[in-house]
């Protein structure tokens, strides 16, 4: 299933590029760096999304010659954005420096840390990829979607080996936990110190099929010195420490034990770990299991192939062939925990599904916590399953879920293991950066030595010294709709939103080319703004106004310019509309001169 995607062509670029960084693998006491054959410099730490955000996650590292990115992600669009699919970063800067790029370091498989990748990577000149096995594998399946582009070269990552990216970088790994698989932090050696990204983590001294974070690598790291270290702040306004995956399997199997009939979980497509749960406590209740949903059935039959996931012979099932088996002998895990329209929980519910119907008696497990903005629609969802007869259950009522973020005193743990000379807060909204930044004081960092950048700031590092310069590149949304990329701007999505709020009113006006009076009454077409059958005052007002208006435009010098009286039209119709109902529906003129 999982494909190498290396044609000879990428080959060639990647054996151009190795000549950048000539060796891996470096031992420690190595020399790590010529100094004599660098520019003295200060090192650029830029982000590009994530900072001001939950998503949109890629952050480069700049010096001399040399440029590493780290993750390259999407961000999923916002209420007030119709019809846009993804925001992925602005690379206007890395594709006028594409020369200089000399790797992308992906530290684990979640959309906002590899979305952006298909849209990207060949912009950039179809850099190396390294990541980790897990995160290649679902790389690489995701890139099936994208038959038109190019193959991409990526790499395994072997945690315990450092590589090397030109002259300027060498990185190292080390395990955290989170809640997918193959996660770890990025150490980078700099000419002028170690800087240190986190990735999404937290700690869990008890996780089920994982293994704690590797703490000896980072005390490993602390006691060479860590000039910089950029941490997760998703979880900074949560007290305390993360729970336990074990404290989550232990809940799960009183479930597990109580439940008379089918039971139906819903997760997120990437948490093998919750996935391996299930199915690990479906063999012991002696349930069946099916993998339904688009992308969790790619993601779990990679997992299965790499050893992620490990099931006996026999324990799954096609989803055609559940029915075979008692409902108590049932388990269903699929897609749908936002209350998603096409994902497998939201068409059972609905009673779409081909296979499945619920009944008095199933169990409904959410194994996942909202993600802000579905509220409305998980608890609609519940309503549905509800009213159906089945039994909820969800992270509020008892711990099934556990985030995959480090919480309160998790930060500070990783601050105190680290010992940074400097901290940036990364990964979330600027509050949440701001709680981390305090988090940091109270643990001995310095205020002085503490920046929160915006996406697109610069940061300047010298061995003593930490600036967030006032110059910027660009940094602003690009969105994703469909097949175009970047072609949906500002104008293009206010637009959409004065639609989506107000509606359209279209005005069509025939004239007179040697008089330029109007034949005929103006047809007139709403869509989202009035129903016209039960406003026939308003339409009469509206076409005596449309009269009078062309009439007195006619009169001047502009008689025969349709673009000057379609603009008039527009003028005096929106402001006689929004007088008469108080609402700005976009008024669109059609002038046809015969």
């Amino acid at each position: 299933m999982i494909k190498q995607f290396r044609s000879a062509h990428s080959r060639r670029q990647s054996n151009r590029r190795h000549q950048r960084r000539p060796w891996r693998g470096a031992q420690d006491g190595q020399k790590t760096f010529d100094i004599s054959r660098l520019p003295h410099e200060n090192l650029k730490v830029v982000p590009l999304g994530g900072l001001e955000e939950i998503g949109r996650n890629m952050t480069f590292l700049e010096y001399g010659d040399d440029i590493l990115i780290i993750d390259m992600g999407l961000q999923f669009p916002e209420e007030g954005m119709p019809g846009i699919d993804y925001i992925i970063p602005n690379i206007s800067y890395l594709k006028e420096h594409k020369d200089r790029i000399r790797g992308v370091i992906i530290t684990h498989a979640h959309l906002d840390h590899i979305g952006a990748i298909p849209y990207l990577i060949h912009e950039l000149g179809n850099p190396t990829i390294y990541a980790g096995a897990l995160t290649r594998g679902i790389i690489l399946r995701r890139q099936e979607d994208f038959k038109h582009l190019p193959p991409i070269d990526i790499e395994i990552i072997d945690i315990d080996k450092k590589i090397r990216f030109g002259d300027a970088f060498e990185a190292e790994f080390f395990h955290v936990n989170h809640n997918i698989f193959d996660t770890f932090g990025v150490a980078v050696h700099t000419p002028v110190g170690t800087v240190c990204h986190t990735a999404d983590f937290k700690f869990d001294n008890n996780p089920v099929g994982d293994k704690p974070a590797d703490y000896a690598k980072m005390a490993q790291l602390s006691s060479r010195g860590v000039l910089l270290l950029m941490s997760d702040s998703t979880g900074a306004e949560r007290a305390g420490h993360s729970i336990s995956e074990k404290t989550i399997q232990e809940n799960l199997e009183d479930i597990f034990q109580h439940a008379q009939g089918r039971i139906i979980t819903a997760t997120f497509g990437t948490l093998i770990s919750r996935i391996q749960q299930l199915i690990t406590l479906a063999e012991k209740f002696g349930r069946k299991v099916v993998i339904d949903g688009y992308s969790m059935k790619a993601n779990v039959a990679i997992a299965q192939e790499l050893g992620y996931i490990k099931a006996k012979k026999g324990t799954f099932v096609d989803i055609d062939k559940i029915g075979d088996y008692p409902e108590s002998q049932q388990l269903v895990c699929g897609t749908g925990a936002q209350g998603e329209s096409n994902a497998v929980l939201m068409r059972i519910a609905q009673k779409e599904h081909r296979y499945i119907r619920l009944e008095k008696g199933d169990t409904v497990v959410f194994s996942s916590s909202v993600v802000p903005g579905n509220e409305r629609t998980v608890q609609s969802l519940k309503d549905i399953i509800y009213r159906q007869g089945a039994k909820v259950y969800h992270y509020q009522m008892m711990d099934i879920h556990a985030g995959g973020h480090a919480q309160a005193e998790d930060l500070k743990m990783m601050i105190n293991l680290m010992r940074p000379k400097f901290f940036m807060p990364i990964h979330g909204n600027y509050f949440l950066l701001k709680l981390h930044a305090g988090l940091a004081e109270s643990v001995g960092i310095p205020e002085e030595n503490i920046v929160i950048p915006n996406n697109g700031q610069i940061v300047e590092i010298s061995p003593n010294k930490i600036t967030l310069l006032k110059k910027t590149v660009p940094a602003s949304y690009v969105m994703v709709d469909g097949l175009g990329v970047g072609d949906v701007g500002e104008v293009v999505l206010r637009d959409r939103q004065m639609l989506s709020q107000d509606g359209i009113f279209v005005i069509i006006t025939i004239l007179d080319s040697k008089t330029g009076k109007i034949i005929g009454s103006p047809d007139i077409i709403s869509r989202g703004f009035i129903y016209l059958r039960e406003n026939q005052e308003l339409l009469k007002q509206t076409r005596q106004k449309i009269r009078e208006t062309v009439e007195h435009t006619s009169s001047s010098e502009q008689t025969f310019d349709p673009d000057y009286i379609k603009n008039n039209i527009r003028d005096k119709i929106g402001q006689f509309l929004f007088s008469k109902t108080e609402r700005r529906p976009m008024v669109l003129p059609v002038v046809i001169k015969v």
